[in-house]
C-alpha cells in the first residue's frame, strides 16, 4: 500500500522578511505536543519529509517549510553578495514561521542545506532550539578548508553550481529533468527506486519553477562567501558563544560520501557546547527517504529524551 500523503496536514505560506515561505503544518491543534521543525536539502523540498511525518506526526507537532528559493516557497533574485540566500537568512525565514504558529521553542531536524540553516539557527537564536539533528553532513566551513582533488570531484556541484550567474543556471537549464535525476539518484542512493512516484512528481514540478536554479544556484553561492564569512565570525567569538548550545545528534549514511572523506563527528563536536551523539544508517545521504521508519525512530528518540 502506498503510504499515506502528509495525512493530517494542511499547507500554508507564510510572509517572512517581505519573503513568502510555502509550508505544510498539522490541521490539528497542537495539543500539549512539542514543535519539530524539519527543513530539507538540495534538490527537494519538504516533500522528502512525508514517510517520517506519518511515523511522527501523533508525537511532535510537526512543521516542514520550503526553504526560501526551493518547493513553492519564493524565489527572489539574489543579491549581488547573495546574502537574502545566506543560511542567516534562511534561518531568519525558519523563525518567522514559528512565530507565526505562535511556537517559542521548538526541536529542530536538517538534512542536507537545511542541515547547514539550522546548524546557523541553533547558533543564532539558542533560545528557540531546545535540540538539534543534522544528516549526513559535516560543518561548511570545515568542507571548504579540506578542499582537494577527491573532495572536489565528490562534491563537483558545489564549485559549479557557484560560479557567476547565469552560466551554471543555463546549462542546468538545458536538460533539468537530467540533472535532477542523476542527483537524486546518487550519493550512494543506488538510483530512485526509493522515492516514491508522488514525491518523485512533486521534485520534477518544483525543479522546473521559473526562478528555482537561479534560487538554487545563489544557495551555493551564499555557502562560498557571506556564509562563510559568519561561520568564521561565530568562531572567534570567545567561549561558546558562537556554538550550538543545545545537544545535537549527528546522522549520516553507510553508503553516503559525508563519513568516508570526513570525520563528522568530532568536527561537529567543535561546534557544539552541548553533547553530541552520533548514528550511522544503511543508506546513502537521503536518508529520510530510505530509511524513514529508522529517521523517524532516531529523531523521536534523541528528542523525547531532552
Amino acid at each position: 500500500m502506498p503510504t499515506p500523503w502528509f495525512e493530517h496536514f494542511e499547507e500554508r505560506d507564510f510572509e517572512a522578511h517581505g519573503v513568502r515561505i510555502h509550508a505544510r503544518v498539522p490541521n490539528t491543534a497542537r495539543a500539549g505536543r512539542p514543535a519539530l521543525l524539519l527543513l530539507h536539502g538540495f534538490p527537494q523540498s519538504h516533500v522528502l519529509w512525508h514517510r517520517v511525518a506519518q511515523q511522527l506526526q501523533d508525537r511532535f507537532y510537526l512543521v516542514m517549510p520550503d526553504l526560501r528559493g526551493y518547493g513553492d516557497s519564493a524565489k527572489p533574485e539574489g543579491l549581488a553578495d547573495h546574502s537574502n540566500y545566506s543560511k542567516r537568512t534562511l534561518a531568519h525565514d525558519m523563525v518567522a514561521v514559528m512565530d507565526a504558529l505562535g511556537v517559542d521553542q521548538f526541536y529542530l531536524c536538517g538534512h542536507d542545506r537545511g542541515g547547514r540553516v539550522a546548524h546557523r539557527l541553533a547558533v543564532d537564536h539558542p533560545s528557540r532550539v531546545l535540540g538539534l539533528c543534522v544528516i549526513d553532513i559535516a560543518p561548511t566551513l570545515d568542507m571548504y578548508a579540506a578542499t582537494d582533488f577527491a573532495y572536489a570531484r565528490a562534491y563537483y556541484h558545489w564549485f559549479h553550481l557557484i560560479q557567476p550567474k547565469p552560466l551554471p543556471e543555463t546549462m542546468i537549464g538545458g536538460a533539468p529533468l537530467a540533472y535532477l535525476h542523476a542527483k537524486l539518484g546518487g550519493w550512494g542512493s543506488g538510483g530512485l527506486g526509493y522515492i516514491e512516484p508522488r514525491a518523485l512528481a512533486e521534485y520534477e514540478r518544483c525543479f522546473t519553477l521559473p526562478g528555482t536554479l537561479h534560487a538554487m544556484c545563489e544557495d551555493y553561492r551564499a555557502s562560498a562567501e557571506i556564509d562563510l564569512e559568519h561561520d568564521r565570525a561565530s568562531r572567534a567569538l570567545p567561549g561558546t558563544g558562537g556554538k550550538i548550545a543545545c545537544d545535537t545528534l549527528v546522522i549520516w549514511g553507510e553508503r553516503g560520501v559525508v563519513h568516508r572523506m570526513f570525520q563528522p563527528v568530532p568536527l561537529w563536536q567543535a561546534q557544539c557546547a552541548g553533547t553530541v551523539s552520533a548514528i550511522s544508517l544503511p543508506a546513502g545521504h537521503f536518508i529520510p527517504e530510505e530509511l524513514p521508519k529508522e529517521t523517524a525512530q532516531c529523531l523521536a528518540s534523541f528528542f523525547q529524551l531532552k
